[in-house]
């Protein structure tokens, strides 16, 4: 458990997992947002859109009704991924811990990361992934 930063543990981490919650999906076929969770969709995990503007138009993708937040998703999420600045993902973490169960692992994109929301989800228990990019390692590493 802690901050992940090994590539057996990242290998390990996409290897285990089958849902992943993207918090801050976007619709944006061109944006990170949208073409990394495609890619996740298209490499068999279940990809959940957390992103209230497109839950409260009652929009889906990839087979899965957006989300407006994470404490409303219903089944078990390996991994919750963040596309969302560094300075407002404190502002996701009562969120993220009030998700029952918890997550897994809490895995900030490339160019994201908050070292303290990372210790306080470690201290819950969840794994941490800080600046890095699903799509890249998975296609490094599986």
């Amino acid at each position: 458990m802690g901050i992940v930063t090994s590539s057996a543990d990242l290998a390990r981490i996409l290897k285990d997992a089958k849902v992943v919650a993207v918090l801050g999906f976007h619709p944006d076929t061109m944006k990170p947002a949208h073409f990394v969770p495609e890619y996740l969709q298209r490499q068999g995990y279940t990809v959940i859109p957390v992103n209230p503007a497109l839950a409260a138009r009652g929009e889906s993708y990839f087979g899965q009704r957006a989300m407006q937040s994470l404490t409303e998703i219903s089944v078990p999420v390996d991994i919750v991924e963040v596309f969302r600045r560094s300075d407002k993902v404190r502002g996701h973490l009562d969120d993220i811990l009030g998700m029952q169960p918890l997550p897994k692992v809490v895995w900030l994109q490339q160019g994201i990361r908050d070292d303290r929301v990372a210790s306080e989800l470690e201290a819950h228990g969840i794994e941490v992934v800080q600046d890095r990019c699903m799509l890249t390692d998975h296609r490094a590493l599986m």
